[in-house]
């Protein structure tokens, strides 16, 4: 069978038809498995009509949105590669990643049409030929298609492209050495296989809600909504964090897990008034992208919330090394035991 992991959608989509894949936390659109599946399509369908073959690179400069999932997704089920772009970079950062990259079609949220307006008048300096502007209707640009627009006119039908496990999905711009900022590349095999890393290592069950709200072009956020795909887990996503919003999702929602990094749970717990807050459904929290202060993680564990931190790297496509709250609390400074599938070794200079 090949890993095609834009095929993942339609088999849970087959499965579980009628269950919520997607939860807009900000806006309220709720989207089952199957609205999500054939909103997939269609983008697919519409990057087809424009063009986009196989090995093409599609750049993606959105907020979470459910415009960014179906994206990814279709950009995965046609064979195309996926460049995911950090909005904080400025155009000059940015203009390097999409050269670098060879990107030749954008989709861009509105909130960065100046942004990517800025990177449609500099010309050559990136291979972009195809804009596509994912914006309210009263808002245009002169250079870019409308992403709704098109979407919405094509077919819902799937998408026949012949796909193998060692063709890329994406690649990943990572600034954790010095000087520019380096293209991690993932297959579909490779993410497949981050897909079934994290799941036999984390606690994850079949129709979990799971809090999404790091940034999805981020490994962090971008290999755990991959997986709740893969495990028929449905996605709560976050346009942008807010503590007292996580608090109050974690009832409204019934979420069961999520992943935050430390500065998120610290601005978490000085909310105050916690027990007006209902998380009874929360098994665990996983943390990482830096150590999480012992004293943090004894705070949650005092109102009944076990945090798990993960040591983990693009390079990986996420997953490396997991450790519980109660190991942390023990082994003040471990990184905790490598998830299944992986092997870690500590060397030096000399490897």
């Amino acid at each position: 069978m090949e890993n095609n992991i834009g095929s993942i959608l339609t088999r849970r989509a087959e499965l579980n038809a009628s269950r919520e894949a997607y939860v807009d936390s900000q806006s309220g659109l709720r989207l089952t498995f199957k609205e999500l599946n054939d909103r997939t399509n269609q983008v697919a369908n519409m990057l087809l009509d424009l063009g986009v073959k196989k090995g093409d690179r599609v750049g993606i400069m959105m907020m979470n949105s459910a415009e960014f999932f179906e994206s990814y997704f279709a950009i995965a089920k046609i064979g195309g590669v996926v460049v995911p772009l950090n909005w904080r970079l400025v155009a000059d950062e940015l203009e390097f990643i999409l050269k670098d990259s060879g990107t030749t079609t954008l989709i861009f949220g509105d909130e960065f049409t100046d942004l990517a307006t800025d990177l449609n008048g500099r010309g050559d300096k990136t291979d972009i030929r195809t804009w596509l502007h994912s914006a309210p209707v009263d808002s245009e640009s002169h250079y870019a298609r409308d992403y709704e627009v098109l979407r919405n006119a094509a077919s819902t039908d799937e998408p026949v492209c012949a796909i193998s496990d060692d063709d890329l999905l994406y690649i990943m711009y990572t600034s954790g050495t010095t000087g520019l900022p380096k293209g991690v590349v993932h297959s579909h095999a490779t993410t497949f296989w981050a897909l079934l890393t994290f799941q036999a290592t984390a606690d994850m069950h079949d129709g979990d809600r799971y809090l999404a709200a790091l940034p999805m072009f981020h490994v962090g956020s971008l290999t755990p909504i991959t997986l709740n795909v893969y495990a028929g887990v449905t996605s709560i996503v976050m346009r942008e964090f807010d503590p007292t919003r996580a608090w109050e999702l974690f009832g409204e929602e019934n979420i069961n897990n999520a992943l935050l990094v430390p500065a998120m749970l610290n601005f978490m717990i000085q909310v105050g008034d916690l027990d007006r807050f209902d998380h009874s459904n929360l098994r665990w929290i996983q943390s990482g992208a830096s150590p999480l202060p012992v004293s943090l993680i004894q705070q949650y564990a005092d109102i009944g919330i076990d945090i798990h931190q993960i040591y983990g790297l693009t390079e990986s496509c996420g997953p490396a090394c997991l450790i519980t709250g109660e190991d942390a609390i023990a082994r003040i400074g471990s990184t905790g035991r490598a998830f299944f599938h992986t092997d870690v070794r500590i060397v030096n200079e000399s490897g």
